[in-house]
């Protein structure tokens, strides 16, 4: 996910099924949420959002969804198949219906694809898509207008919508289906979707109610929660005491400097997962001339203790990396892990004829990611070892992301969340060879290029074996690990906690969509 759009730090992907996040007793259940946010609109193509999302899986279906490892989950489209290098026909699920009662078809489908391609907010991510057409009530074609392998990763975005609801005009004169940014209509405020839950009241910023369907197709994943109350509460040390107090019963972003005084709480459970958003440093090959000597680069990472890191100034809220890709992703390398070697780093600085080391300046965010500002400093200090002074400066995000973008500074922090779930987005974005007029590269902020690894990624968005493409990928990694062309740090982590006996870990994962 882009940096500047953080909620998209996310954005791709569902989750496992809203309803098994239910109170482990028998009888029908209100379910009290406290989260950081709530949804800023009821229009799920209005805001790419992480609130949006979360509140996509309560209300809609999506056609497909990512389950805890990264796999596809069949749920409104039951089988896909690649008729051609282009196609894709997608069979979709029988006998559902829509909260206003109406049925579930391929029409809903088109509709709802055609609306993404329009929406401000969607429009770049469904470029991809030329068409949809429904070939019977439940059946779809879905075309690209070249072979693109990651169709399945933009059908997790795709939650129908009911298109004959939304059809039409209001009351005074406003077409129903209209798109308006941070305004007041139609789709904001009304909701007809096929997911779980019927939104029965809503105030921006104070609650949103829920009750369940009970005309739900997913009978499997049925549970007892019968009511949902999700209340946002923006301010980490209020959340935390919401639900130490009672007053909630599920929470997320538990702050790491809470995390033990929530594990060690009586009546309370915490659930700590793994994240996707690489943080790492970039070191720039414009400005410092050492830097474009690979040794150099490699010294720099041997030099981090991305291990220690993690669990002494993380304390375990984060999990050490020496790649892009988390586990589960398509270009995840098991054998690409941190090698934090002192000794290896001070030969190579000798090697390559900086043995008495230079300076540097380096800039970090201070509000933007965990215990960033700290982060940074241990770096720094790390690479005293090596004889790299650093002259550091951190500041608030409105401020550092001005300097980020000029480019002005010798060393730079960075986090990442890939918009598509997947491997190749690191890369075209935080390693790929600058190119101003397509984009690549638009935060690499080392100006580092590497044209056989960019030849190899770009192939591999093309190839449409998912398993040739997935090993394409995984030597990209391999390439860049070597090169060091991304100082990597560490993966961050996501952490929630519920009242004991609220069963909430098969619903949470790294998508961070509950």
């Amino acid at each position: 996910m882009t940096l500047k759009k953080t909620l998209l730090a996310a954005v791709i992907g569902a989750t496992v099924a809203a309803t098994a996040m239910l109170p482990m007793t028998a009888n029908a259940e209100t379910l009290r949420i406290g989260y950081s946010a709530d949804p800023e609109t009821l229009d799920l193509h209005e805001q790419l959002s992480g609130g949006v999302l979360r509140f996509s899986h309560l209300a809609f279906d999506p056609l497909v969804r990512w389950t805890k490892n990264f796999q596809f989950e069949p749920r409104l489209a039951t089988e896909w198949e690649q008729v051609d290098d282009t196609t894709m026909r997608m069979t979709l699920r029988e006998g559902v219906t829509f909260h206003s009662g109406n049925p579930f078809t391929a029409k809903d489908v088109v509709w709802t694809i055609e609306r993404l391609k329009e929406s401000p907010d969607y429009r770049a991510i469904f470029d991809p898509v030329a068409s949809a057409e429904a070939v019977d009530d439940y059946t779809v074609e879905i075309t690209t207008s070249e072979p693109y392998p990651l169709l399945l990763n933009l059908a997790t975005y795709i939650f129908p919508m009911d298109s004959e609801f939304y059809t039409g005009e209001t009351e005074d004169g406003n077409d129903k289906a209209e798109i308006v940014k941070a305004g007041n209509s139609f789709a904001s405020r009304n909701v007809s979707g096929t997911g779980p839950f019927i939104v029965t009241d809503r105030r921006q910023g104070v609650r949103v109610d829920f009750k369940r369907f009970e005309d739900y197709w997913d009978t499997e994943s049925e549970g007892n929660v019968s009511e949902i109350i999700l209340t946002p509460i923006a301010e980490n040390a209020s959340r935390v005491a919401a639900l130490l107090s009672g007053g909630v019963d599920f929470i997320d972003a538990v702050p790491p400097n809470d995390l033990d005084r929530v594990r060690d709480a009586d009546g309370v459970e915490l659930v700590e997962v793994p994240g996707t958003r690489i943080i790492g440093f970039q070191l720039n090959e414009e400005r410092v001339e050492a830097f474009q000597d690979a040794r150099v680069r490699q010294a720099v990472d041997l030099a981090i203790n991305q291990e220690g890191i993690a669990d002494r100034l993380m304390r375990g809220f984060a999990t050490p990396a020496g790649q892009f890709s988390p586990e589960g992703y398509s270009g995840h390398n098991p054998d690409l892990v941190p090698r934090y070697d002192l000794e290896r780093a001070q030969a190579l600085m000798a090697e390559a004829g900086y043995e008495e080391g230079f300076s540097v300046d380096m800039i970090a965010p201070n509000n933007r990611y965990v215990n960033d500002a700290q982060l940074a400093q241990a770096v720094a200090n790390m690479l005293a070892r090596i004889n790299i002074n650093v002259n550091l400066r951190t500041m608030p995000l409105a401020q550092y992301w001005p300097e980020y973008d000029t480019r002005q500074s010798d060393i730079a922090m960075i986090g990442w969340h890939a918009d598509t779930e997947d491997t190749a987005n690191f890369f075209q974005y935080l390693s790929f060879c600058i190119d101003e007029e397509s984009g690549a590269g638009q935060y690499n902020y080392g100006s580092y290029c590497n044209e056989e690894i960019d030849a190899l990624v770009t192939a591999a968005d093309s190839e449409t074996d998912l398993e040739k493409r997935n090993e394409m990928l995984r030597e990209a990694e391999a390439m860049l690990y070597e090169d060091v062309g991304f100082v990597m740090l560490h993966w961050q982590n996501l952490a929630y906690a519920a009242a004991e006996g609220v069963d909430v870990e098969p619903v949470v994962s790294a998508l961070d969509f509950p």
